[in-house]
């Protein structure tokens, strides 16, 4: 992926320094995260690719020093909501002020088949029954699993990163967990869990 070029004007090139210390780190997450929304690689490459142009155009809104990767999940989750409603049943369009508002106050990208190598490992030791059952999950309980048990977020960044409060984050994981629970009862019962 080529990070957008601009004339060679010191904010721009400090924007580009910025864009590659803070984000390029965590495009393999990104990635990852995208393929679990998406389920499929073109559209998580295309959901990555996004979030990265976005990402740099509004640069300006991060505020050095926070934590990136919820800066970028946040922008990640936004763009696969408006595309998830562009092909549900018609966009409601999600404007990028957030991004200052919510973080400013408080291109060399690795091989796309390291990232393809990464998520089919993480797939590998999940199984087949259990990503199939999180891909079943409803977006909005896919994403908190997803966040929560396979990003290791804390329930504040996935506060900030889905834009709900702290207690909505509980109680969605805990009835997304309990919809895995149940879906997942007689695979457990196959593995000798009781």
């Amino acid at each position: 992926m080529e990070i957008p070029t601009q004339s060679v004007s010191s904010p721009k090139a400090n924007a580009q320094a910025l864009f590659e210390k803070e984000f390029m780190p965590h495009l393999d997450a990104m990635y990852n995260f995208a393929l679990r929304l998406t389920n499929d690689e073109d559209d998580a490459q295309d959901l990555v690719q996004d979030t990265c142009m976005k990402a740099f155009r509004f640069i300006d809104s991060f505020e050095p020093g926070t934590y990136a990767k919820a800066w970028l999940f946040r922008i990640l989750k936004n763009n696969f909501i408006n595309d998830y409603r562009k092909k549900s049943r018609g966009p409601a369009k999600v404007e990028f002020e957030w991004v200052e508002q919510s973080f400013s106050g408080d291109e060399d990208q690795e091989p796309a088949s390291h990232a393809d190598l990464h998520a089919e490992t993480v797939n590998e030791m999940l199984g087949d029954e259990i990503t199939a059952a999180i891909q079943a999950l409803p977006v909005d309980f896919r994403m908190i699993i997803i966040l929560c048990d396979l990003e290791e977020f804390s329930y504040e960044e996935m506060a900030r990163i889905l834009d709900i409060p702290i207690g909505t984050v509980r109680s969605r994981l805990h009835r997304a967990r309990a919809i895995l629970k149940e879906s997942l009862a007689t695979y457990a019962k196959s593995k000798g869990y009781h």
